[in-house]
């Protein structure tokens, strides 16, 4: 049966797409099931009679002798029977960090193959460096967790990395950030293969939010201190102890007993920012925290945290999350209701 064949007699039956979960060493087996029963909720509960429905495969590296693997082959079969024809592969994210992950060269060549014969490839999360050994995405922007992004952009050069995005569609390859935006995914391939309608309803009926569009509200400024230059360490240091006062490039430059230029090449070395843009981090980083924690008002954080200026401190705070603070504590704030008396 050829692949036209084989797409003609899915539609007639009701098949809209055959989607491949693979399951690859210490990936995120939440991530698979979790897909499948998506994926079967849209199928067996959406939807006005005879419904649409996805067909959904597991595929798994298998162990071989001498640390050699197999290509990937079907271990189980939401609708066995039928001869596949993959419409979307998907990885799923790691449990192992990604240093910690092994090449998957096996994986890599099968993706080669499947995307060759038309199928849509997708990851989630860590995924991306699954994705990425294969060569599918060099040229391509991507995304993958805000955490992980620095190292995919490093071991994959060719690769451009746009973190602050939940969920990228270039059409024949879609990544997704979060380690649970596999759930942002699968309404994703719902809405596309039936339509919003059945997309929101699913979404409705598991009790999770529509796709989100961006990363930025979940992410954290995590300062690097490891970089073992001392000077820019005194800086860092300083930054964080005195956030309130200003910090001028003379002031920072003079602190680390540098020039002005030699400063500005080492601390944008040792820790992948400006100056100015480090403040700024530090800054909205302490104010997501007031935000979350406490009842103060904007105005009370603009200076608790150094800006004089509630207005720009609000263009900063959207600028780096995506969000306004008001916005901001209302998605994420615990401690709103009680009364702050600091």
């Amino acid at each position: 049966m050829t692949s036209f064949e084989a797409e003609v007699t899915k539609q007639q039956k009701g098949c809209v797409a055959e989607v491949a979960l693979l399951i690859y060493p210490e990936c995120q087996l939440a991530a698979i099931y979790g897909l499948t029963d998506l994926f079967g909720i849209a199928s067996q509960w959406i939807g006005e009679e005879p419904k649409p429905w996805i067909r959904v495969t597991h595929w798994q590296i298998p162990d071989g002798a001498g640390g050699r693997r197999g290509a990937p082959h079907c271990v189980w079969d939401s609708h066995p029977g039928e001869e596949h024809r993959l419409d979307y592969v998907i990885l799923p994210p790691s449990v192992a960090m990604p240093e910690k992950m092994r090449p998957m060269p096996e994986a890599a060549d099968w993706l080669k193959v499947q995307h060759g014969s038309g199928t849509r490839v997708c990851s989630v999360c860590a995924g991306a460096f699954v994705l990425a050994e294969s060569g599918l995405i060099d040229g391509r922007r991507v995304t993958t967790h805000w955490a992980f992004a620095e190292q995919l952009s490093a071991r994959f050069p060719k690769i451009d990395v746009a973190e602050e995005h939940m969920v990228l569609d270039d059409g024949d390859i879609i990544t997704a950030g979060g380690i649970l935006a596999w759930t942002d995914l699968g309404l994703t391939l719902v809405d596309r293969l039936m339509g919003p309608s059945a997309m929101l309803a699913t979404a409705r009926f598991l009790l999770i939010d529509p796709p989100r569009q961006l990363q930025r509200p979940f992410s954290q400024f995590l300062p690097k201190f490891d970089h073992g230059d001392e000077p820019i360490l005194r800086v860092q240091r300083h930054v964080h102890a005195r956030m309130a006062e200003p910090h001028s490039l003379e002031e920072l430059a003079g602190i680390a007993g540098l020039g002005t230029r030699t400063f500005l090449r080492r601390f944008s070395k040792s820790t992948g920012l400006k100056p100015t843009e480090y403040v700024q981090n530090a800054r909205v980083a302490k104010a997501r925290e007031i935000l979350e924690l406490t009842g103060r008002t904007v105005e009370q954080i603009t200076w608790e945290v150094g800006y004089t200026d509630p207005a720009a401190f609000r263009k900063v705070f959207q600028k780096l999350t995506g969000l306004t603070p008001n916005t901001y504590r209302q998605r994420f704030g615990v401690g709103q209701n009680r009364t702050d008396l600091s």
